[in-house]
């Protein structure tokens, strides 16, 4: 497998103002993530606003994001399902789009037992031959996917290689999960990068933000990599006061729609309901957070 690492964006999806998918603002904004220079990326997760995606939609926009690529970066794509042989066609239809790697949510409608966990990946795992990686958010999903069960699940699905861990408190998950696979799974950690850092010494070897931090996060993560801790910490507690505005619930999406537009990335801040939009005074405070970020 290759070495993916790193800083891995979950590319937002960009809508004109008839909820419309934009593909110019789309392309514009898969540029932009690889220009700041980005290990990688994946699309369709929960930042990408996937829930309020058709199955057309993401079979439409997913070539046109993998060609726009070029294979310059490593695109992973989402395809976790609430039943399984659904997930084992969208995996499989994403390895043929040309699909790097799987994020793969549990399937959460029908909550399953441990065993029903380990068949729903071990199906998509048989059916596919690149990189799967296990999605560990039960804030979403309301499904606990312990250290124990991710360490069997490395060890009896060929293909699951990598771990996003997005159980709070992360960094403790992030240990309870080194320690139970070693160096089987590869470790991310999620949750829009709050606990960047404290996941980074604990043994992740990445994070899957939002879209519009990327220059933060790769410059912090390569601080780190270069043995430069304390710059590290000093530049990503800088941007603690935008980090803490996106993880308001529901409300992130919006945010970083915001700062792209007002970066020139994309061209409308549209959201899909029930996705939230800012109000007027939250746009205030984010422009206010930006405002004193840029001095």
């Amino acid at each position: 497998m290759k070495n993916y690492e790193g800083i891995y964006p979950i590319a937002l999806t960009t809508f004109d103002e008839n909820y419309e998918i934009d593909e110019r603002s789309q392309l514009a904004l898969i540029n932009y993530l690889i220009d700041c220079g980005v290990h990688g990326m994946a699309i369709f997760g929960n930042a990408s606003e996937g829930y309020a995606l058709s199955e057309s939609e993401k079979a439409r926009l997913m070539p046109l994001i993998i060609k726009e690529v070029r294979g310059r970066v490593p695109v992973f794509v989402s395809t976790g399902h609430t039943g399984t042989h659904v997930a084992v066609q969208l995996s499989k239809a994403a390895q043929a789009a040309g699909a790097d790697g799987l994020m793969i949510l549990p399937p959460y409608f029908l909550k399953p037992a441990a065993e029903d966990l380990l068949g729903y990946y071990r199906m998509i795992s048989d059916a596919v031959s690149i990189p799967i990686m296990i999605q560990d958010a039960p804030l979403l999903t309301g499904v606990n996917i312990s250290a124990a069960q991710m360490a069997r699940m490395a060890k009896e699905c060929a293909n699951v290689k990598l771990t996003k861990v997005e159980a709070p408190p992360t960094a403790m998950k992030v240990t309870e999960v080194k320690q139970a696979v070693g160096e089987t799974l590869t470790i991310f950690g999620g949750l829009n990068g709050h606990f960047f850092l404290e996941e980074l010494q604990r043994g992740a070897r990445g994070t899957m933000p939002g879209s519009d931090m990327m220059p933060m996060f790769v410059k912090v993560w390569n601080l780190y990599e270069a043995g430069k801790h304390k710059e590290a910490r000093a530049e990503f507690n800088r941007h603690l006061p935008l980090i803490r505005f996106e993880l308001q619930p529901g409300l992130g999406v919006s945010a970083m729609k915001h700062n792209l537009k007002a970066a020139g990335v994309i061209k409308h801040t549209t959201v899909r309901p029930p996705t939230r939009s800012l109000d007027d005074a939250s746009i205030e405070e984010l422009q206010q957070i930006v405002s004193d970020l840029n001095q």
